[in-house]
């Protein structure tokens, strides 16, 4: 049964537009850019017949059973870093993984983190190549260039079965490249990049339903080799209106070689 939600687009604009964070050193304050709320149809991939890959979709839901109980403390670190490295590991085939980063985001207006409503995509290529070398030092990053690697999250419900602004995606192939709209991301201790995409009426958005504390997504952000960048956003929709638990998830950023 197709569903809908609404989504906001960013919007194409003669000036650069940035993304402020933590702006006038308020943890969670965020000034954003020009958004277009847009209604859009929505593919269920828990009840269609059309399966996405990541090596064509740059997406892959899977059911994947975690040891954490508690995924708001220090404490999953060690645990959940070793169980993302061995998924990527046996899923994807990579050699290397570096887990370099956990959001847990919670839909409440109070939260530090709330879920991502805009269309976007973590990484342009050259804010990539800069947190290459963030993460790894120049010489080692060389070294990575010279093969292949890249970016994957991972993202898993926390808690309760996602009933409210699940994460959607935008199947790459249904992308035109002039969509993509480059934004700063300004932090108070760094600048970054990502990339804003703009409305099309053809794209083609996927989803999976009521996901649960034991099924993750993996979704790819940037790869040297060329695997598209997948745009994605929470979805603003309400599954069963009766159920009234919050949307909790957890975002984990790797950086794999293969």
């Amino acid at each position: 049964m197709a569903r809908t939600a609404t989504v906001n687009y960013h919007v194409h604009k003669d000036e650069r537009q940035a993304f402020e964070l933590d702006a006038g050193g308020i943890v969670g304050n965020l000034i954003s850019p020009e958004l277009a709320p847009t209604q859009v149809q929505l593919t269920d991939i828990r009840s269609s017949v059309d399966r996405v890959r990541f090596a064509t979709d740059a997406v892959e839901f899977a059911t994947v059973w975690s040891a954490v109980e508690d995924f708001s403390g220090e404490g999953r670190s060690e645990t959940y870093d070793h169980e993302l490295t061995q998924l990527l590991t046996d899923r994807l085939g990579a050699r290397e993984v570096v887990v370099f980063d956990h959001t847990v985001r919670v839909d409440n207006p109070d939260a530090t983190r709330k879920p991502a409503r805009n269309v976007h995509s973590d990484y342009s290529e050259d804010g990539a190549k800069q947190r290459l070398v963030d993460l790894l030092g120049t010489d080692r990053a060389a070294e990575w260039r010279d093969g292949h690697y890249a970016f994957i999250n991972v993202w898993r419900p926390v808690e309760h079965r996602i009933n409210s602004a699940p994460l959607g995606f935008v199947r790459p192939s249904s992308v035109d490249p002039a969509d993509w709209i480059l934004l700063d991301l300004i932090y108070p201790d760094r600048k970054g990049q990502i990339m804003g995409l703009a409305g099309n009426p053809h794209h083609e958005w996927l989803y999976q339903s009521k996901m649960t504390p034991d099924e993750v997504v993996l979704f790819n952000i940037y790869d040297n080799r060329g695997l598209p960048s997948i745009a994605h956003s929470a979805l603003d929709m309400v599954e069963d209106p009766s159920v009234t638990v919050i949307r909790k998830s957890i975002e984990s950023r790797t950086l794999v070689r293969y």
